[in-house]
């Protein structure tokens, strides 16, 4: 077991993504490997960074298509202010031109929805399967 758990902070406007990582990590959470911090807008990201509550957050995963500020706009705010955090655009699209575009503005890696919750773990948290 770590000493520390791995922290991510997940954004998303649906209402069942924050149920859906909570099941799919339950045990890695019970183990203390890994630890959520949940946003449903880009705003409210900022505002848990910004504030402590998001602190040692190493990863963020965020949405692309949010009501208010875009999930490429929180990538932007987030490589500039807090240019340490991996982050991860996550979508329903799979649009190339949307892919390169995150990709060329500072996000590490570009998942599409259904999320392949196997690979997230492994490649993004970096946990044995």
């Amino acid at each position: 077991m770590p000493d520390v758990p791995l922290r991510a902070l997940v954004v998303d406007d649906e209402a069942d993504v924050q149920f859906l990582f909570t099941q799919k990590f339950r045990r890695e959470v019970r183990r203390g490997e890994l630890e959520f911090v949940f946003a449903t807008s880009g705003e409210e990201a900022l505002e848990k960074l910004r504030g402590g509550e998001a602190a040692d957050v190493v990863v963020v995963l965020s949405d692309i298509n949010m009501p208010g500020m875009s999930g490429l706009d929180l990538l932007e705010k987030v490589t500039g202010e807090f240019p340490d955090l991996q982050v991860y655009m996550v979508t329903a699209y799979d649009d190339g031109v949307l892919e390169a575009t995150a990709l060329q503005s500072g996000a590490r890696g570009y998942l599409t929805k259904p999320i392949d919750f196997g690979t997230l773990k492994g490649e993004v948290f970096g946990l044995a399967a």
